[in-house]
């Protein structure tokens, strides 16, 4: 092992996580952590991590961006033909994790995806920049391709078409939202002792509220 990454160490100590303060609803403990984490003016405090398994069971992590939530769940766009789309088509179930380092804080959550409805892709499409507009037609995610030349002439190709009008939601980008079945908060703690909170969704539609060993 090198030695150099093996002395690599935080001490965490800067809050604690106490099972008896938590909020009942994970929603609202995750909507106090995210007003702190934003309140922190951190950078990029929405990226996640999201991890999908593909036909073969095969796990795949990549960096999205949470662009809502509520009590339905946790909602990011993308294209539906992209790898991530292609897992989620085989197998829903799915794990988003939050690093919000500076806070010595971690979400993880899993569940299941689902495609977001017609009228919440629409909304979203539209208040974006006219450059990510025409990027999500340009942009056959995923899919291999000969260089950047390719993709420059790709989006310059959409850019020209929609140059005198109004650029369309494409019939492959939209919306996911992963609905919450186990939530668990993770604050850092001195000595690796940290503080893990876990609530699992019960049948009754209530949440379990336990302690994890660290």
């Amino acid at each position: 092992m090198n030695k150099e990454i093996a002395d690599i160490r935080i001490e965490y100590a800067k809050r604690s996580l106490n099972e008896n303060e938590v909020d009942k609803n994970p929603i609202k403990q995750f909507t106090t952590w995210w007003q702190e984490a934003v309140d922190s003016k951190f950078i990029e405090v929405n990226a996640m991590t999201l991890s999908t398994v593909d036909e073969n069971n095969a796990p795949y992590a990549r960096t999205v961006l949470l662009k809502g939530f509520d009590a339905r769940g946790f909602v990011f766009y993308t294209n539906y033909n992209s790898r991530k789309g292609r897992h989620l088509a085989h197998n829903a179930n799915v794990c988003i994790l939050f690093f919000w380092k500076e806070l010595e804080r971690q979400v993880a959550i899993t569940g299941t995806a689902e495609i977001t409805t017609m009228e919440e892709s629409l909304a979203y499409f539209n208040s974006r920049p006219e450059g990510s507009r025409i990027g999500a037609w340009a942009s056959a995610q995923s899919v291999v391709v000969a260089g950047t030349a390719f993709l420059k002439e790709t989006f310059n190709f959409y850019r020209e078409r929609f140059i005198h009008g109004e650029i369309p939601k494409p019939p492959h980008w939209g919306g996911y939202r992963v609905k919450p079945t186990q939530i668990e908060f993770w604050q850092g703690r001195p000595s690796r002792m940290h503080d893990r909170i876990l609530y699992t969704l019960q049948d009754d539609g209530s949440w379990k509220i336990e302690r994890l060993s660290p």
